[in-house]
């Protein structure tokens, strides 16, 4: 069946197409810790390919989600072959390390976790104190993929706070930091969308500033102490214009696809999942 199943908080989670602003808050986040950020900017192809990169992680994480086990399990086996040969080194100290540390694999998948979770929350997703901890428990399925301990990752929403407050004193804003979230805000536009002229009113028209206001959302809804190692402020009205922000766009999101036909309603993988488990 897969790892997870109808009943499960994930796919109540997952199902939100505002998820898509929560993984991009989760690479801003993710880029605070020097090691991590370090790692993806000497072996990832971002700067080069940034979208087909984008689409290759969405598609890892709908299949964790979504897939049958055997899909699951390929596409986690290559995961770990691919960060097993991978190294990188640390421009403070010069020191060499491999990017499947256990440190640097357990900060990427909290940092993924708890911004899925928190932008559904913040967008008016309805989860009980018992659901957000059974989340954190269901991913820690996922974290073990990538080749964690399950007992070494935080599996409760107090046990990501802790963890938060452990690593601040590790994070903050490094050169690679900095280009990897000024790269976030001003992406390229693809080569393939269309003629120059199309690309350059999607550069510099109303395409790019509706981005522009999408990338200042998603930092809005960092911690106030993540906002504030990348210059922003730690003030409640931030978080409350994030939310309202947050909120409007979950609204818009749900008009739109209501007015889609209903084959495009679903991700093919959602629907897939749902097809298995009978209930299309």
């Amino acid at each position: 069946m897969g790892l997870f199943g109808p009943d499960s908080v994930t796919w109540k989670v997952h199902k939100e197409p505002i998820l898509l602003l929560g993984g991009l808050r989760s690479l801003y986040l993710q880029a605070l810790h020097p090691r991590a950020v370090a790692g993806i900017a000497q072996n990832s192809g971002f700067r080069s390919d940034p979208w087909g990169r984008l689409n290759r992680t969405s598609e890892y994480v709908g299949t964790v989600i979504y897939g049958t086990t055997d899909e699951v399990e390929l596409a986690a086996s290559r995961i770990r072959r691919l960060h097993s040969r991978m190294t990188a080194t640390d421009p403070r100290t010069g020191e060499k390390f491999r990017i499947d540390e256990p440190d640097l694999l357990r900060w990427v998948h909290v940092a993924e976790v708890e911004s899925f979770l928190s932008t559904a929350r913040r967008a008016g997703l309805k989860l009980t104190d018992e659901e957000v901890d059974g989340y954190y428990t269901e991913q820690l399925r996922a974290a073990e993929l990538v080749g964690l301990d399950p007992s070494t990752v935080p599996g409760t929403a107090a046990e990501v706070a802790a963890y938060y407050d452990r690593m601040q004193p590790e994070l903050g804003i490094t050169r690679d930091a900095a280009e990897t979230a000024f790269f976030l805000t001003v992406p390229p536009v693809p080569s393939n969308w269309g003629s120059r002229a199309l690309r350059l009113g999607l550069t510099l028209g109303p395409t790019r500033w509706a981005y522009f206001g999408v990338a200042g959302t998603a930092v809005a809804l960092l911690p106030a102490w993540a906002r504030k190692m990348y210059g922003g402020l730690g003030w409640p009205t931030t978080d409350l214009s994030a939310d309202l922000s947050l909120r409007g766009l979950r609204l818009f999101l749900s008009a739109l696809l209501a007015a889609m036909p209903e084959r495009y309603r679903e991700a093919p993988m959602r629907r897939a999942a749902l097809d298995r488990a009978g209930l299309t």
